[in-house]
């Protein structure tokens, strides 16, 4: 079958010139036949998600759409009615699939159901099961021995019941990403070392879990470089020194502080600062840069705030605002 092929030459005109590349009617029927087995696939789990399992257009679409090959459709069914007998609503279903929707073609007895043991074992309820794996599908996909049993018991032995351990982890999956014998364990002992409150160290496992999760030697330098700054580890700012130097890498912080001097604060302006408030330290180079413009065009601000109005500003200021840029009671600059 031959081809003819359209195209411009440089001065506009058209040319048609007969193709020498052919295609054998086989060849063709084989594309089509192919196209058509693939809506073929897509119609029928489309089907099933939409009309057994209620799920919306939109998450049946783009689930069906991925899955271009059915390999059982029995099977499919056979997954998400044991995930809705487990406690997962379709909501938590169609989050989970569109985020993997290979999920649906997996092995229920290797991937699924013994991690739904285990947690069930260890006193989790379905509710709290759904909502942690929801946020972290990857726990399926993690090795049930190796990281996901060792990490779940440690944790439960440190919070000392399954419903706290279920709060952290529906605030974050990272526990389940880490070994947290090696990581959470040796790091906790370690500022309780340094005299930190438990209190406050469990602060951190709520809020910024990440910063417990480090390697040992770099929490260590973190607390180093936090000593040098001259905080105190009895100063309830050393934990939040903490939470800021755990989200950034050594060369962050270069640029972070290099923001600061760009905006009109001396050295000792920046240590008395990190000193107060080190969670300033998290604010983006875009909103400090946004600060400039803001002290620029309204001229010098030298203002001594409250406490009480010091942390309303840090609020604003980390949404963006004029007022958080305007009361930060430490700014000291001048332009």
């Amino acid at each position: 079958m031959s081809k003819y092929l359209v195209y411009f030459s440089k001065n506009n005109s058209l040319l048609l010139c007969k193709s020498h590349v052919s295609f054998s009617l086989p060849t063709l029927q084989f594309f089509s036949t192919s196209a058509e087995k693939q809506r073929t696939t897509t119609t029928a789990i489309s089907d099933l998600l939409l009309h057994k399992h209620h799920f919306s257009p939109e998450a049946a679409s783009h689930v069906s759409s991925a899955l271009t090959r059915l390999k059982n459709l029995e099977k499919y069914d056979s997954m998400l009615s044991f995930l809705k007998d487990s406690g997962f609503s379709n909501a938590q279903l169609e989050k989970i699939l569109k985020y993997k929707p290979a999920l649906l073609s997996a092995n229920a007895d290797i991937v699924i159901k013994p991690k739904i043991k285990v947690f069930q074992d260890l006193g989790f309820s379905a509710k709290d099961t759904a909502e942690i794996i929801t946020n972290d599908p990857d726990i399926l996909y993690r090795s049930l021995n190796n990281r996901v049993i060792p990490s779940l018991s440690l944790l439960k032995a440190f919070f000392g019941s399954s419903v706290e351990v279920a709060k952290v982890l529906r605030i974050s999956g990272w526990f389940l990403k880490y070994d947290v014998g090696k990581t959470m364990v040796p790091n906790v002992e370690f500022l309780k070392s340094c005299g930190i409150a438990m209190a406050q160290i469990s602060w951190l496992m709520y809020n910024f879990p990440r910063a417990l999760l480090s390697k040992p030697e770099r929490l260590r330098t973190f607390v180093d470089r936090i000593d040098e700054m001259g905080i105190r580890r009895s100063s309830k700012m050393f934990i939040h020194a903490i939470r800021v130097l755990g989200s950034m890498t050594i060369e962050s912080w270069e640029q972070k502080l290099k923001a600061f001097q760009n905006i009109g604060f001396s050295k000792d302006d920046i240590v008395a600062t990190f000193r107060k408030s080190p969670q300033v330290f998290a604010v983006s180079e875009a909103k400090l840069k946004n600060l400039k413009k803001v002290l620029r065009a309204s001229g010098k601000y030298d203002v001594l705030c409250s406490l009480t109005t010091r942390r309303h500003s840090f609020a604003a200021l980390r949404r963006g605002t004029s007022h958080g840029y305007k009361c930060w009671g430490f700014w000291r600059v001048g332009f």
